[in-house]
């Protein structure tokens, strides 16, 4: 008689809680987001002509500038989850999907970092 093993999954299980990280950080990021849209929807509705010298003023504040710093990262550690997810649901050939990855890490990164430029040159 053979004693090769012919039911049961052959899914390999990484580890105990890996979407439970995943989910949390997106719900995070979100109320970041969520919490930056109100500051700054409270500081355009305020009395006042918006042009340049109010948008300027708005995030020329420190605390203005460390929230949307913030924001900015949340943002990208967002679309990271996001997008890798996408990835490796959808990607089946590992190199591709590897390229790929690196590629939207290099991208989000000169994202953050292009918009960080921005934001201290106010």
């Amino acid at each position: 008689m053979s004693s090769s093993n012919t039911f049961g999954s052959k899914r390999l299980v990484v580890g105990a809680h890996y979407g439970m990280r995943d989910w949390l950080s997106q719900r995070v990021t979100a109320v970041v987001m969520a919490l930056f849209t109100v500051a700054l929807l409270v500081q355009v509705l305020l009395p006042g002509e918006l042009g340049y010298d109010k948008w300027a003023g708005i995030f020329s504040t420190q605390w203005m500038k460390v929230l949307t710093f913030i924001t900015i990262v949340a943002l990208a550690w967002h679309a990271w989850v996001g997008v890798r997810d996408i990835w490796m649901d959808y990607v089946k050939p590992v190199g591709l999907r590897l390229a790929l990855q690196v590629f939207t890490i290099a991208w989000l990164v000169g994202c953050a970092g292009w918009a960080v430029q921005v934001l201290w040159r106010l």
